[in-house]
């Protein structure tokens, strides 16, 4: 099984393509004494991966705005307008949902058995 969900403890520098940059500079502060990172977790790129899959639809609008030159600010909203309702339809595979749902059950951010 796919690990979708790593904690910041889990996680060095050679996670980088697991968990992007932002995920594997929180892994490396939170191992070092003294600085006080939160507590967290990062979803992975593979869970991401997951979760686009073959989405045609994303796949064309990511196509139609590597298009646009970088001054078109109008065309790049409309796009970045049409992407973000596309992901949020997606329908999240409940294998990741379940791993992410424990993590913030663990985290204390939401009850046991409520989502």
């Amino acid at each position: 099984m796919n690990s979708y969900v790593l904690d910041f403890q889990k996680i060095d520098i050679t996670k980088l393509a697991m968990v992007g940059g932002k995920g594997a500079n929180l892994g490396e502060l939170s191992r070092i004494e003294g600085i006080q990172a939160p507590e967290g977790f990062c979803v992975t790129t593979e869970a991401y991966k997951e979760i686009i899959g073959n989405n045609k639809e994303y796949y064309s609008l990511l196509d139609q705005l590597s298009l646009l030159k970088a001054d078109n600010r109008e065309g790049i909203a409309e796009i970045g307008v049409k992407i973000r309702k596309v992901i949020e339809g997606i329908a999240i595979p409940q294998g990741i949902d379940n791993e992410i749902t424990r993590h913030l059950e663990q985290l204390g951010v939401i009850n046991a058995g409520v989502s």
